[in-house]
């Protein structure tokens, strides 16, 4: 094991001599002295939340056009990709990332500009204070899962897509990042649990009486001698009230503007290159919703 700061994300590995693509990944991850079925989850749990592959991955609709994740998602978040949001199927116009972003590093954030505007959801609300700290949030996303004593058990083939859910405390806050730790026994909360590289860009989020407000998009892990997943594990959220400026002035901005404020770098991941990203992106795409 060793000292991890690195990216809930996607680890693929391309099968040359057979042209089969293979995507390990994990999702929510549970207590493991709950019942499973408690973590279930359904789209009206969080009814903004946006689907990008097959595998998982996520974001959320926080106006009509614009959904916010992780710009580590966004390698084949390219013009007319087809993503989800609801029961809707909705195809990508552009996408930028925060600009100063590098890959694994903080202010892991990215803006998807729609082709046309989602309105059979109510977008989730950015929230802008900052007193995020010791609040008890939910995540919430679909993949593999496990628990805190196991990591990953079942796989996104297994899981085929299913959403869970969970809690977690604020345990601490920089200018970029929430800070999250999946804690045991007594020490956690009656659904704690901790998200995994299928769930990279999905949202800490809460639910009020005037709808639900985004506080953190899901970025990276921040441990040592700890794997995704396992108890004790230290997970990295971008901090949205910190970025909540950008956010307005990108979404607000005309094109030309918009391509000054943000960055329309692919960030591939470990294993991608411009010659295999095509067959990735075709393995993993969404298919229209009918």
């Amino acid at each position: 094991m060793r000292y991890n700061t690195r990216l809930k994300s996607i680890s693929f590995g391309v099968l040359i001599s057979t042209g089969m693509l293979t995507a390990p990944v994990s999702a929510i991850v549970t207590r493991h002295d709950k019942p499973a079925e408690q973590y279930l989850a359904s789209k009206t749990d969080f009814p903004p939340l946006a689907t990008f592959y097959n595998i998982g991955v996520h974001g959320t609709l926080i106006a009509p056009e614009w959904v916010l994740t992780a710009a580590h998602t966004v390698f084949c978040l390219n013009p007319g990709q087809i993503i989800a949001v609801g029961d809707e199927s909705v195809e990508v116009k552009a996408r930028y990332s925060y600009p100063s972003y590098k890959l694994g590093e903080q202010n892991d954030l990215a803006l998807i500009q729609l082709a046309r505007p989602v309105l059979s959801v109510e977008p989730a609300k950015l929230y802008r204070r900052q007193d995020e700290r010791d609040q008890e949030l939910w995540f919430i996303g679909s993949g593999g899962t496990g628990t805190g004593l196991t990591g990953e058990t079942i796989g996104y083939k297994e899981n085929n897509g299913v959403l869970r859910k969970a809690q977690n405390k604020v345990v601490a806050v920089t200018q970029s990042d929430l800070r999250f730790v999946f804690e045991s026994g007594e020490k956690g909360l009656e659904l704690e649990g901790v998200s995994g590289n299928g769930d990279s860009g999905g949202p800490a989020y809460l639910k009020k009486e005037d709808g639900y407000y985004l506080l953190g998009v899901s970025s990276r892990v921040d441990s040592w001698f700890k794997d995704v997943g396992e108890y004790g594990v230290k997970e990295l959220y971008t901090r949205v009230s910190s970025h909540a400026n950008w956010i307005d002035k990108v979404m607000s901005a005309d094109d030309a503007e918009r391509a000054k404020l943000g960055s329309s770098d692919g960030f591939l991941q470990p294993g991608m290159t411009a010659e295999n990203l095509p067959a990735i992106c075709a393995s993993i795409s969404l298919k229209p919703q009918s």
